[in-house]
């Protein structure tokens, strides 16, 4: 017998129709328990607390008002103190990415969806490649769109995703968008993609600071909590 993915807001997955499969990476393409983030979340506190010479109470503030004003810390830190992101992202994304473990379950998913399929992440390519050899699924993608390639304007500003689909030459119509923040669905939904929200186990470093899914979004189509049981039921005929 077939597994069925979580799906919560349709009763299966219809994307036969899709071309290009467009995921996120952190706490997308792993969960959150895989507390990958958390290291992130805890660097980026600590780069802050250097930086801007604040103590560690200041520095959180400082982190999660600029992840809610600007759709990432790093935008806010440019924004606000002229600061050049190599340096940001170079020390943020030095963490341990041995506690990824390969994810077979989720190659045979990805396997099985015919089309593109590409990364569309608000970190770096450098970081974007490391998460994808841990899991085991490098080979599966043709493309990684970072935060570079969106000069460093992050989702979900509409000019980025316009950016991302003039960059990767799809069309948003024969495209899916995969998530774990619900803020990020809505514009790819206007769009055109078929949008998904993925929620795994575990602690997300920026719950109580992002939007949760009440499960009334127009503009998000799918809500699942097995990404690799979900791409299995897609590309299954």
């Amino acid at each position: 017998m077939t597994a069925t993915p979580s799906v919560t807001l349709k009763s299966a997955p219809q994307l036969h129709h899709i071309e290009n499969w467009v995921f996120d990476l952190d706490n997308t393409l792993y969960p959150p328990a895989a507390n990958l983030f958390a290291q992130i979340d805890v660097r980026m506190g600590e780069f802050i607390q250097k930086y801007l010479q604040v103590d560690a109470a200041e520095a959180r503030h400082i982190q999660k008002s600029y992840f809610r004003d600007y759709g990432t810390t790093l935008n806010g830190l440019m924004s606000n103190h002229d600061m050049h992101p190599d340096i940001y992202l170079d020390y943020v994304h030095d963490i341990d990415h041995s506690v990824l473990l390969p994810d077979l379950a989720l190659g045979q998913g990805l396997e099985g969806l015919e089309g593109r399929k590409i990364i569309f992440t608000n970190g770096s390519v450098s970081h974007a490649e490391k998460v994808l050899l841990a899991l085991g699924i490098a080979h599966h993608f043709d493309e990684l769109y970072d935060i570079a390639a969106s000069d460093f304007n992050p989702k979900p500003h509409r000019e980025t995703y316009e950016k991302f689909v003039g960059f990767t030459n799809i069309d948003p119509r024969a495209s899916a968008m995969f998530e774990d923040m619900v803020v990020n669905l809505e514009v790819p939904h206007a769009m055109g993609m078929s949008t998904i929200l993925v929620q795994g186990e575990g602690e997300h470093p920026d719950k109580g600071w992002v939007t949760p899914a009440t499960g009334d979004e127009d503009f998000i189509h799918y809500v699942t909590e097995d990404l690799a049981g979900f791409l299995k039921a897609v590309g299954e005929p």
